[in-house]
């Protein structure tokens, strides 16, 4: 797909003036019709194909079926209600962070708490990582709040700035986009959710990918604030690795070396860790603990459209607009003319391929970790259809070049 020559800070104004000349009218300004006519079938089958394919909510058990307007006990929980009950996943985390509250050792009980409640301990990458657990029992529930709060906040204004470096994205787009922002973010404010991992993890990824600019051999780009919030998503979650993984491939496909190896330091870091994690569960993990089912499963378009759409609020349209909305959300970022387009694609389209091909129909929460990142993405769909009907010629198109 070829990387722009262009990135968010790093050139001046003379350079990037050149840089906009020598790339013409957008990133598929060179690419010949027939290239440009076979990727929009691609693209209207797959919107096609994601009007017909059901987003529901699969099966009964979702942390997003409303129990906060159900019953709540004395500390603001969730209870069971007639006919509904609460999420088994978030009770379990619940329990946790209540354990860990009164004094007790994560790793003390959390193999037999999560045996108790009928979950899988074997293989151990069942077992959360403690650290989200950590955070709210230290937090409280007026400390989760705030954070929840500080993190929305955070996300809604680093794309603010983010949408108005360039000129021509500045007005009418950026007040699009950043509400767009604001409608990904604005579901981990619901309180009932602040035990569920991906929620957080999600919303550190899009605000780190925010707080990132790409440079080129090592000048121009801003990267450690980035770092340090990706850093604490990956240790909420494991789904953030691929993030960081993208993150480190990028920046040695730019020759930023003191910033690739610090993602791969980071990538090392964590698998120590998560190897330390995984010993700790297998000395109480016994003999007779049955496996859990696969992840491994493959769902096809419905996993990544019903992953992203069940953990959005994209869940409260029809699902043959919010299908179609997904795929939209993900092309568009090619339509933003600086390499943090093509990174945005990439992310939101590894993220829908992964989840194509792995988790089962009770993970589609895993959608979490891409949601919020996901939403700025339809704000460039235009622009993006747009260069791609120029660059096909196809006749009898208003705003198609003419053959030569």
């Amino acid at each position: 797909m070829g990387l722009d020559l262009l990135d968010d800070p790093g050139l001046s104004g003379p350079a990037r003036a050149t840089a906009s000349s020598a790339r013409g009218d957008g990133r598929f300004a060179r690419w010949s019709p027939w290239r440009a006519r076979l990727v929009l079938g691609m693209l209207a089958a797959l919107l096609v194909a994601a009007m017909i394919v059901p987003t529901g909510k699969p099966g009964s058990r979702s942390p997003w079926s409303g129990a906060v307007e159900g019953p709540v006990d004395a500390a603001g929980r969730a209870v069971a209600a007639p006919g509904q009950p609460h999420d088994e996943d978030i009770a379990l985390y619940e329990a946790a962070i209540a354990r860990i509250a009164r004094g007790e050792h994560y790793y003390d009980f959390i193999v037999a708490e999560q045996r108790a409640s009928d979950y899988p301990v074997n293989p151990g990458i069942a077992v959360r990582l403690p650290t989200l657990a950590w955070i709210d029992a230290r937090l409280g529930e007026t400390g989760q709040l705030v954070a929840a709060i500080a993190l929305m906040l955070a996300i809604i204004a680093t794309w603010w700035q983010r949408l108005g470096e360039w000129p021509e994205d500045r007005g009418r787009l950026r007040r699009v986009g950043t509400a767009l922002v604001f409608v990904g973010a604005s579901l981990g404010l619901n309180r009932h959710y602040f035990p569920l991992h991906e929620l957080w993890a999600g919303g550190l990824i899009a605000w780190s990918f925010g707080l990132h600019r790409i440079g080129q051999d090592g000048h121009g780009g801003r990267w450690r604030a980035s770092f340090l919030v990706a850093a604490l998503a990956l240790a909420i979650r494991e789904l953030a690795l691929p993030y960081v993984l993208l993150m480190a491939t990028f920046a040695l496909w730019h020759r930023n070396r003191r910033e690739a190896a610090a993602w791969l330091v980071l990538a090392v870091l964590f698998a120590a860790g998560l190897g330390w994690h995984l010993a700790l569960i297998a000395r109480d993990v016994l003999p007779g603990d049955p496996h859990g089912p696969p992840w491994l499963v493959l769902r096809g378009m419905a996993g990544w459209l019903a992953n992203v759409v069940q953990s959005s609020n994209l869940r409260w349209l029809p699902h043959f607009l919010a299908g179609p909305a997904v795929v939209l959300m993900t092309f568009g970022w090619l339509g933003w003319r600086s390499r943090s387009g093509l990174f945005g694609f990439l992310l939101c389209a590894g993220y829908g391929v992964a989840f194509m091909i792995a988790g089962r129909w009770d993970n589609f929460y895993w959608g979490a970790m891409i949601a919020p990142a996901l939403f700025p993405g339809i704000v460039f769909a235009p622009r993006a259809v747009g260069q791609l009907v120029a660059a096909a010629r196809i006749p009898g198109v208003a705003g198609a070049r003419p053959a030569n």
